[in-house]
């Protein structure tokens, strides 16, 4: 169920289309009741704006929770990008040749980041994380060798910086898996379904052309929150331009 609220398109559409059916369908409660001769639906015409302003406040939380989220990402892709650009200046204290293998490896550490934040396809992203594991395994021997055979204050910076590598990429994997939950989008979906059932039941609108308005702005917010709680399916992303730009400066050297 959880995965659904990956793709925004989808967000879009379903909320859309479950919205006008509830707001036909009070739409035709009320008519049907109009012509039972059941009198005066003021109730709930005092009801509906009561309903819209809870399901206003709910969308402006969810919304809020989704902007922090994507700001959390933007801050652990900088300080990845800074743990990798420190631990390369670092290894200068390891031997020559545990040195050079920990510069050529955390480039292509660098890389392999680099497509985890660029690529959609999900095979594609196992061997991706595959490969990062890999690297990391082989990043952390290149300086728990020279740690354990020459223990000193100058090794241990070189085993800091690493650790500070391998645990950045654990918080950016961890906020990317910190998503809106499941349980907020159906409350959500499930208030903005009441709010177009008494919106369609009562007198407001004009026409039927009216009945779209209200499903389409809260469709369009849903397909915002989703798009931006979405790290890898929606238009707004978090690119890796500190990654890259370190990238190319190691590349460089």
């Amino acid at each position: 169920m959880g995965r659904a609220f990956e793709y925004p398109l989808a967000v879009l559409a379903g909320s859309f289309v479950l919205q006008w059916l509830t707001a036909w369908a009070g739409d035709a409660l009320r008519k049907r009741r109009k012509l039972a001769g059941s009198g005066k639906i003021g109730d709930f015409e005092t009801i509906l704006p009561a309903a819209l302003t809870l399901l206003g406040l709910i969308i402006g939380f969810s919304f809020s929770m989704a902007v922090s989220r994507y700001d959390q990402r933007k801050l652990y892709e900088e300080a990845e990008a800074n743990a990798i650009g420190t631990e390369f200046l670092r290894a200068d204290v390891l031997p020559a040749a545990q040195a050079a293998r920990t510069r050529e490896l955390l480039i292509n550490y660098t890389e392999q980041r680099i497509l985890y934040y660029q690529e959609r396809d999900d095979d594609q992203l196992k061997q991706i994380n595959a490969r990062i594991a890999d690297l990391q395994k082989n990043l952390w021997s290149t300086v728990a060798g020279p740690a354990t055979a020459q223990p000193s204050p100058v090794i241990a910076l070189a085993v800091s910086g690493m650790n500070d590598v391998l645990n950045s990429q654990g918080y950016t994997q961890a906020a990317w898996w910190n998503r809106i939950p499941t349980g907020a989008w159906l409350l959500m979906a499930l208030i903005a379904a009441a709010c177009n059932l008494l919106f369609g039941y009562s007198e407001r609108h004009l026409s039927q052309a009216t009945l779209l308005i209200l499903p389409l702005l809260v469709a369009f917010s849903f397909f915002l929150i989703a798009d931006i709680d979405s790290p890898r399916r929606g238009v707004i992303r978090v690119a890796p331009q500190n990654l890259i730009a370190l990238y190319l400066g190691l590349k460089g050297q």
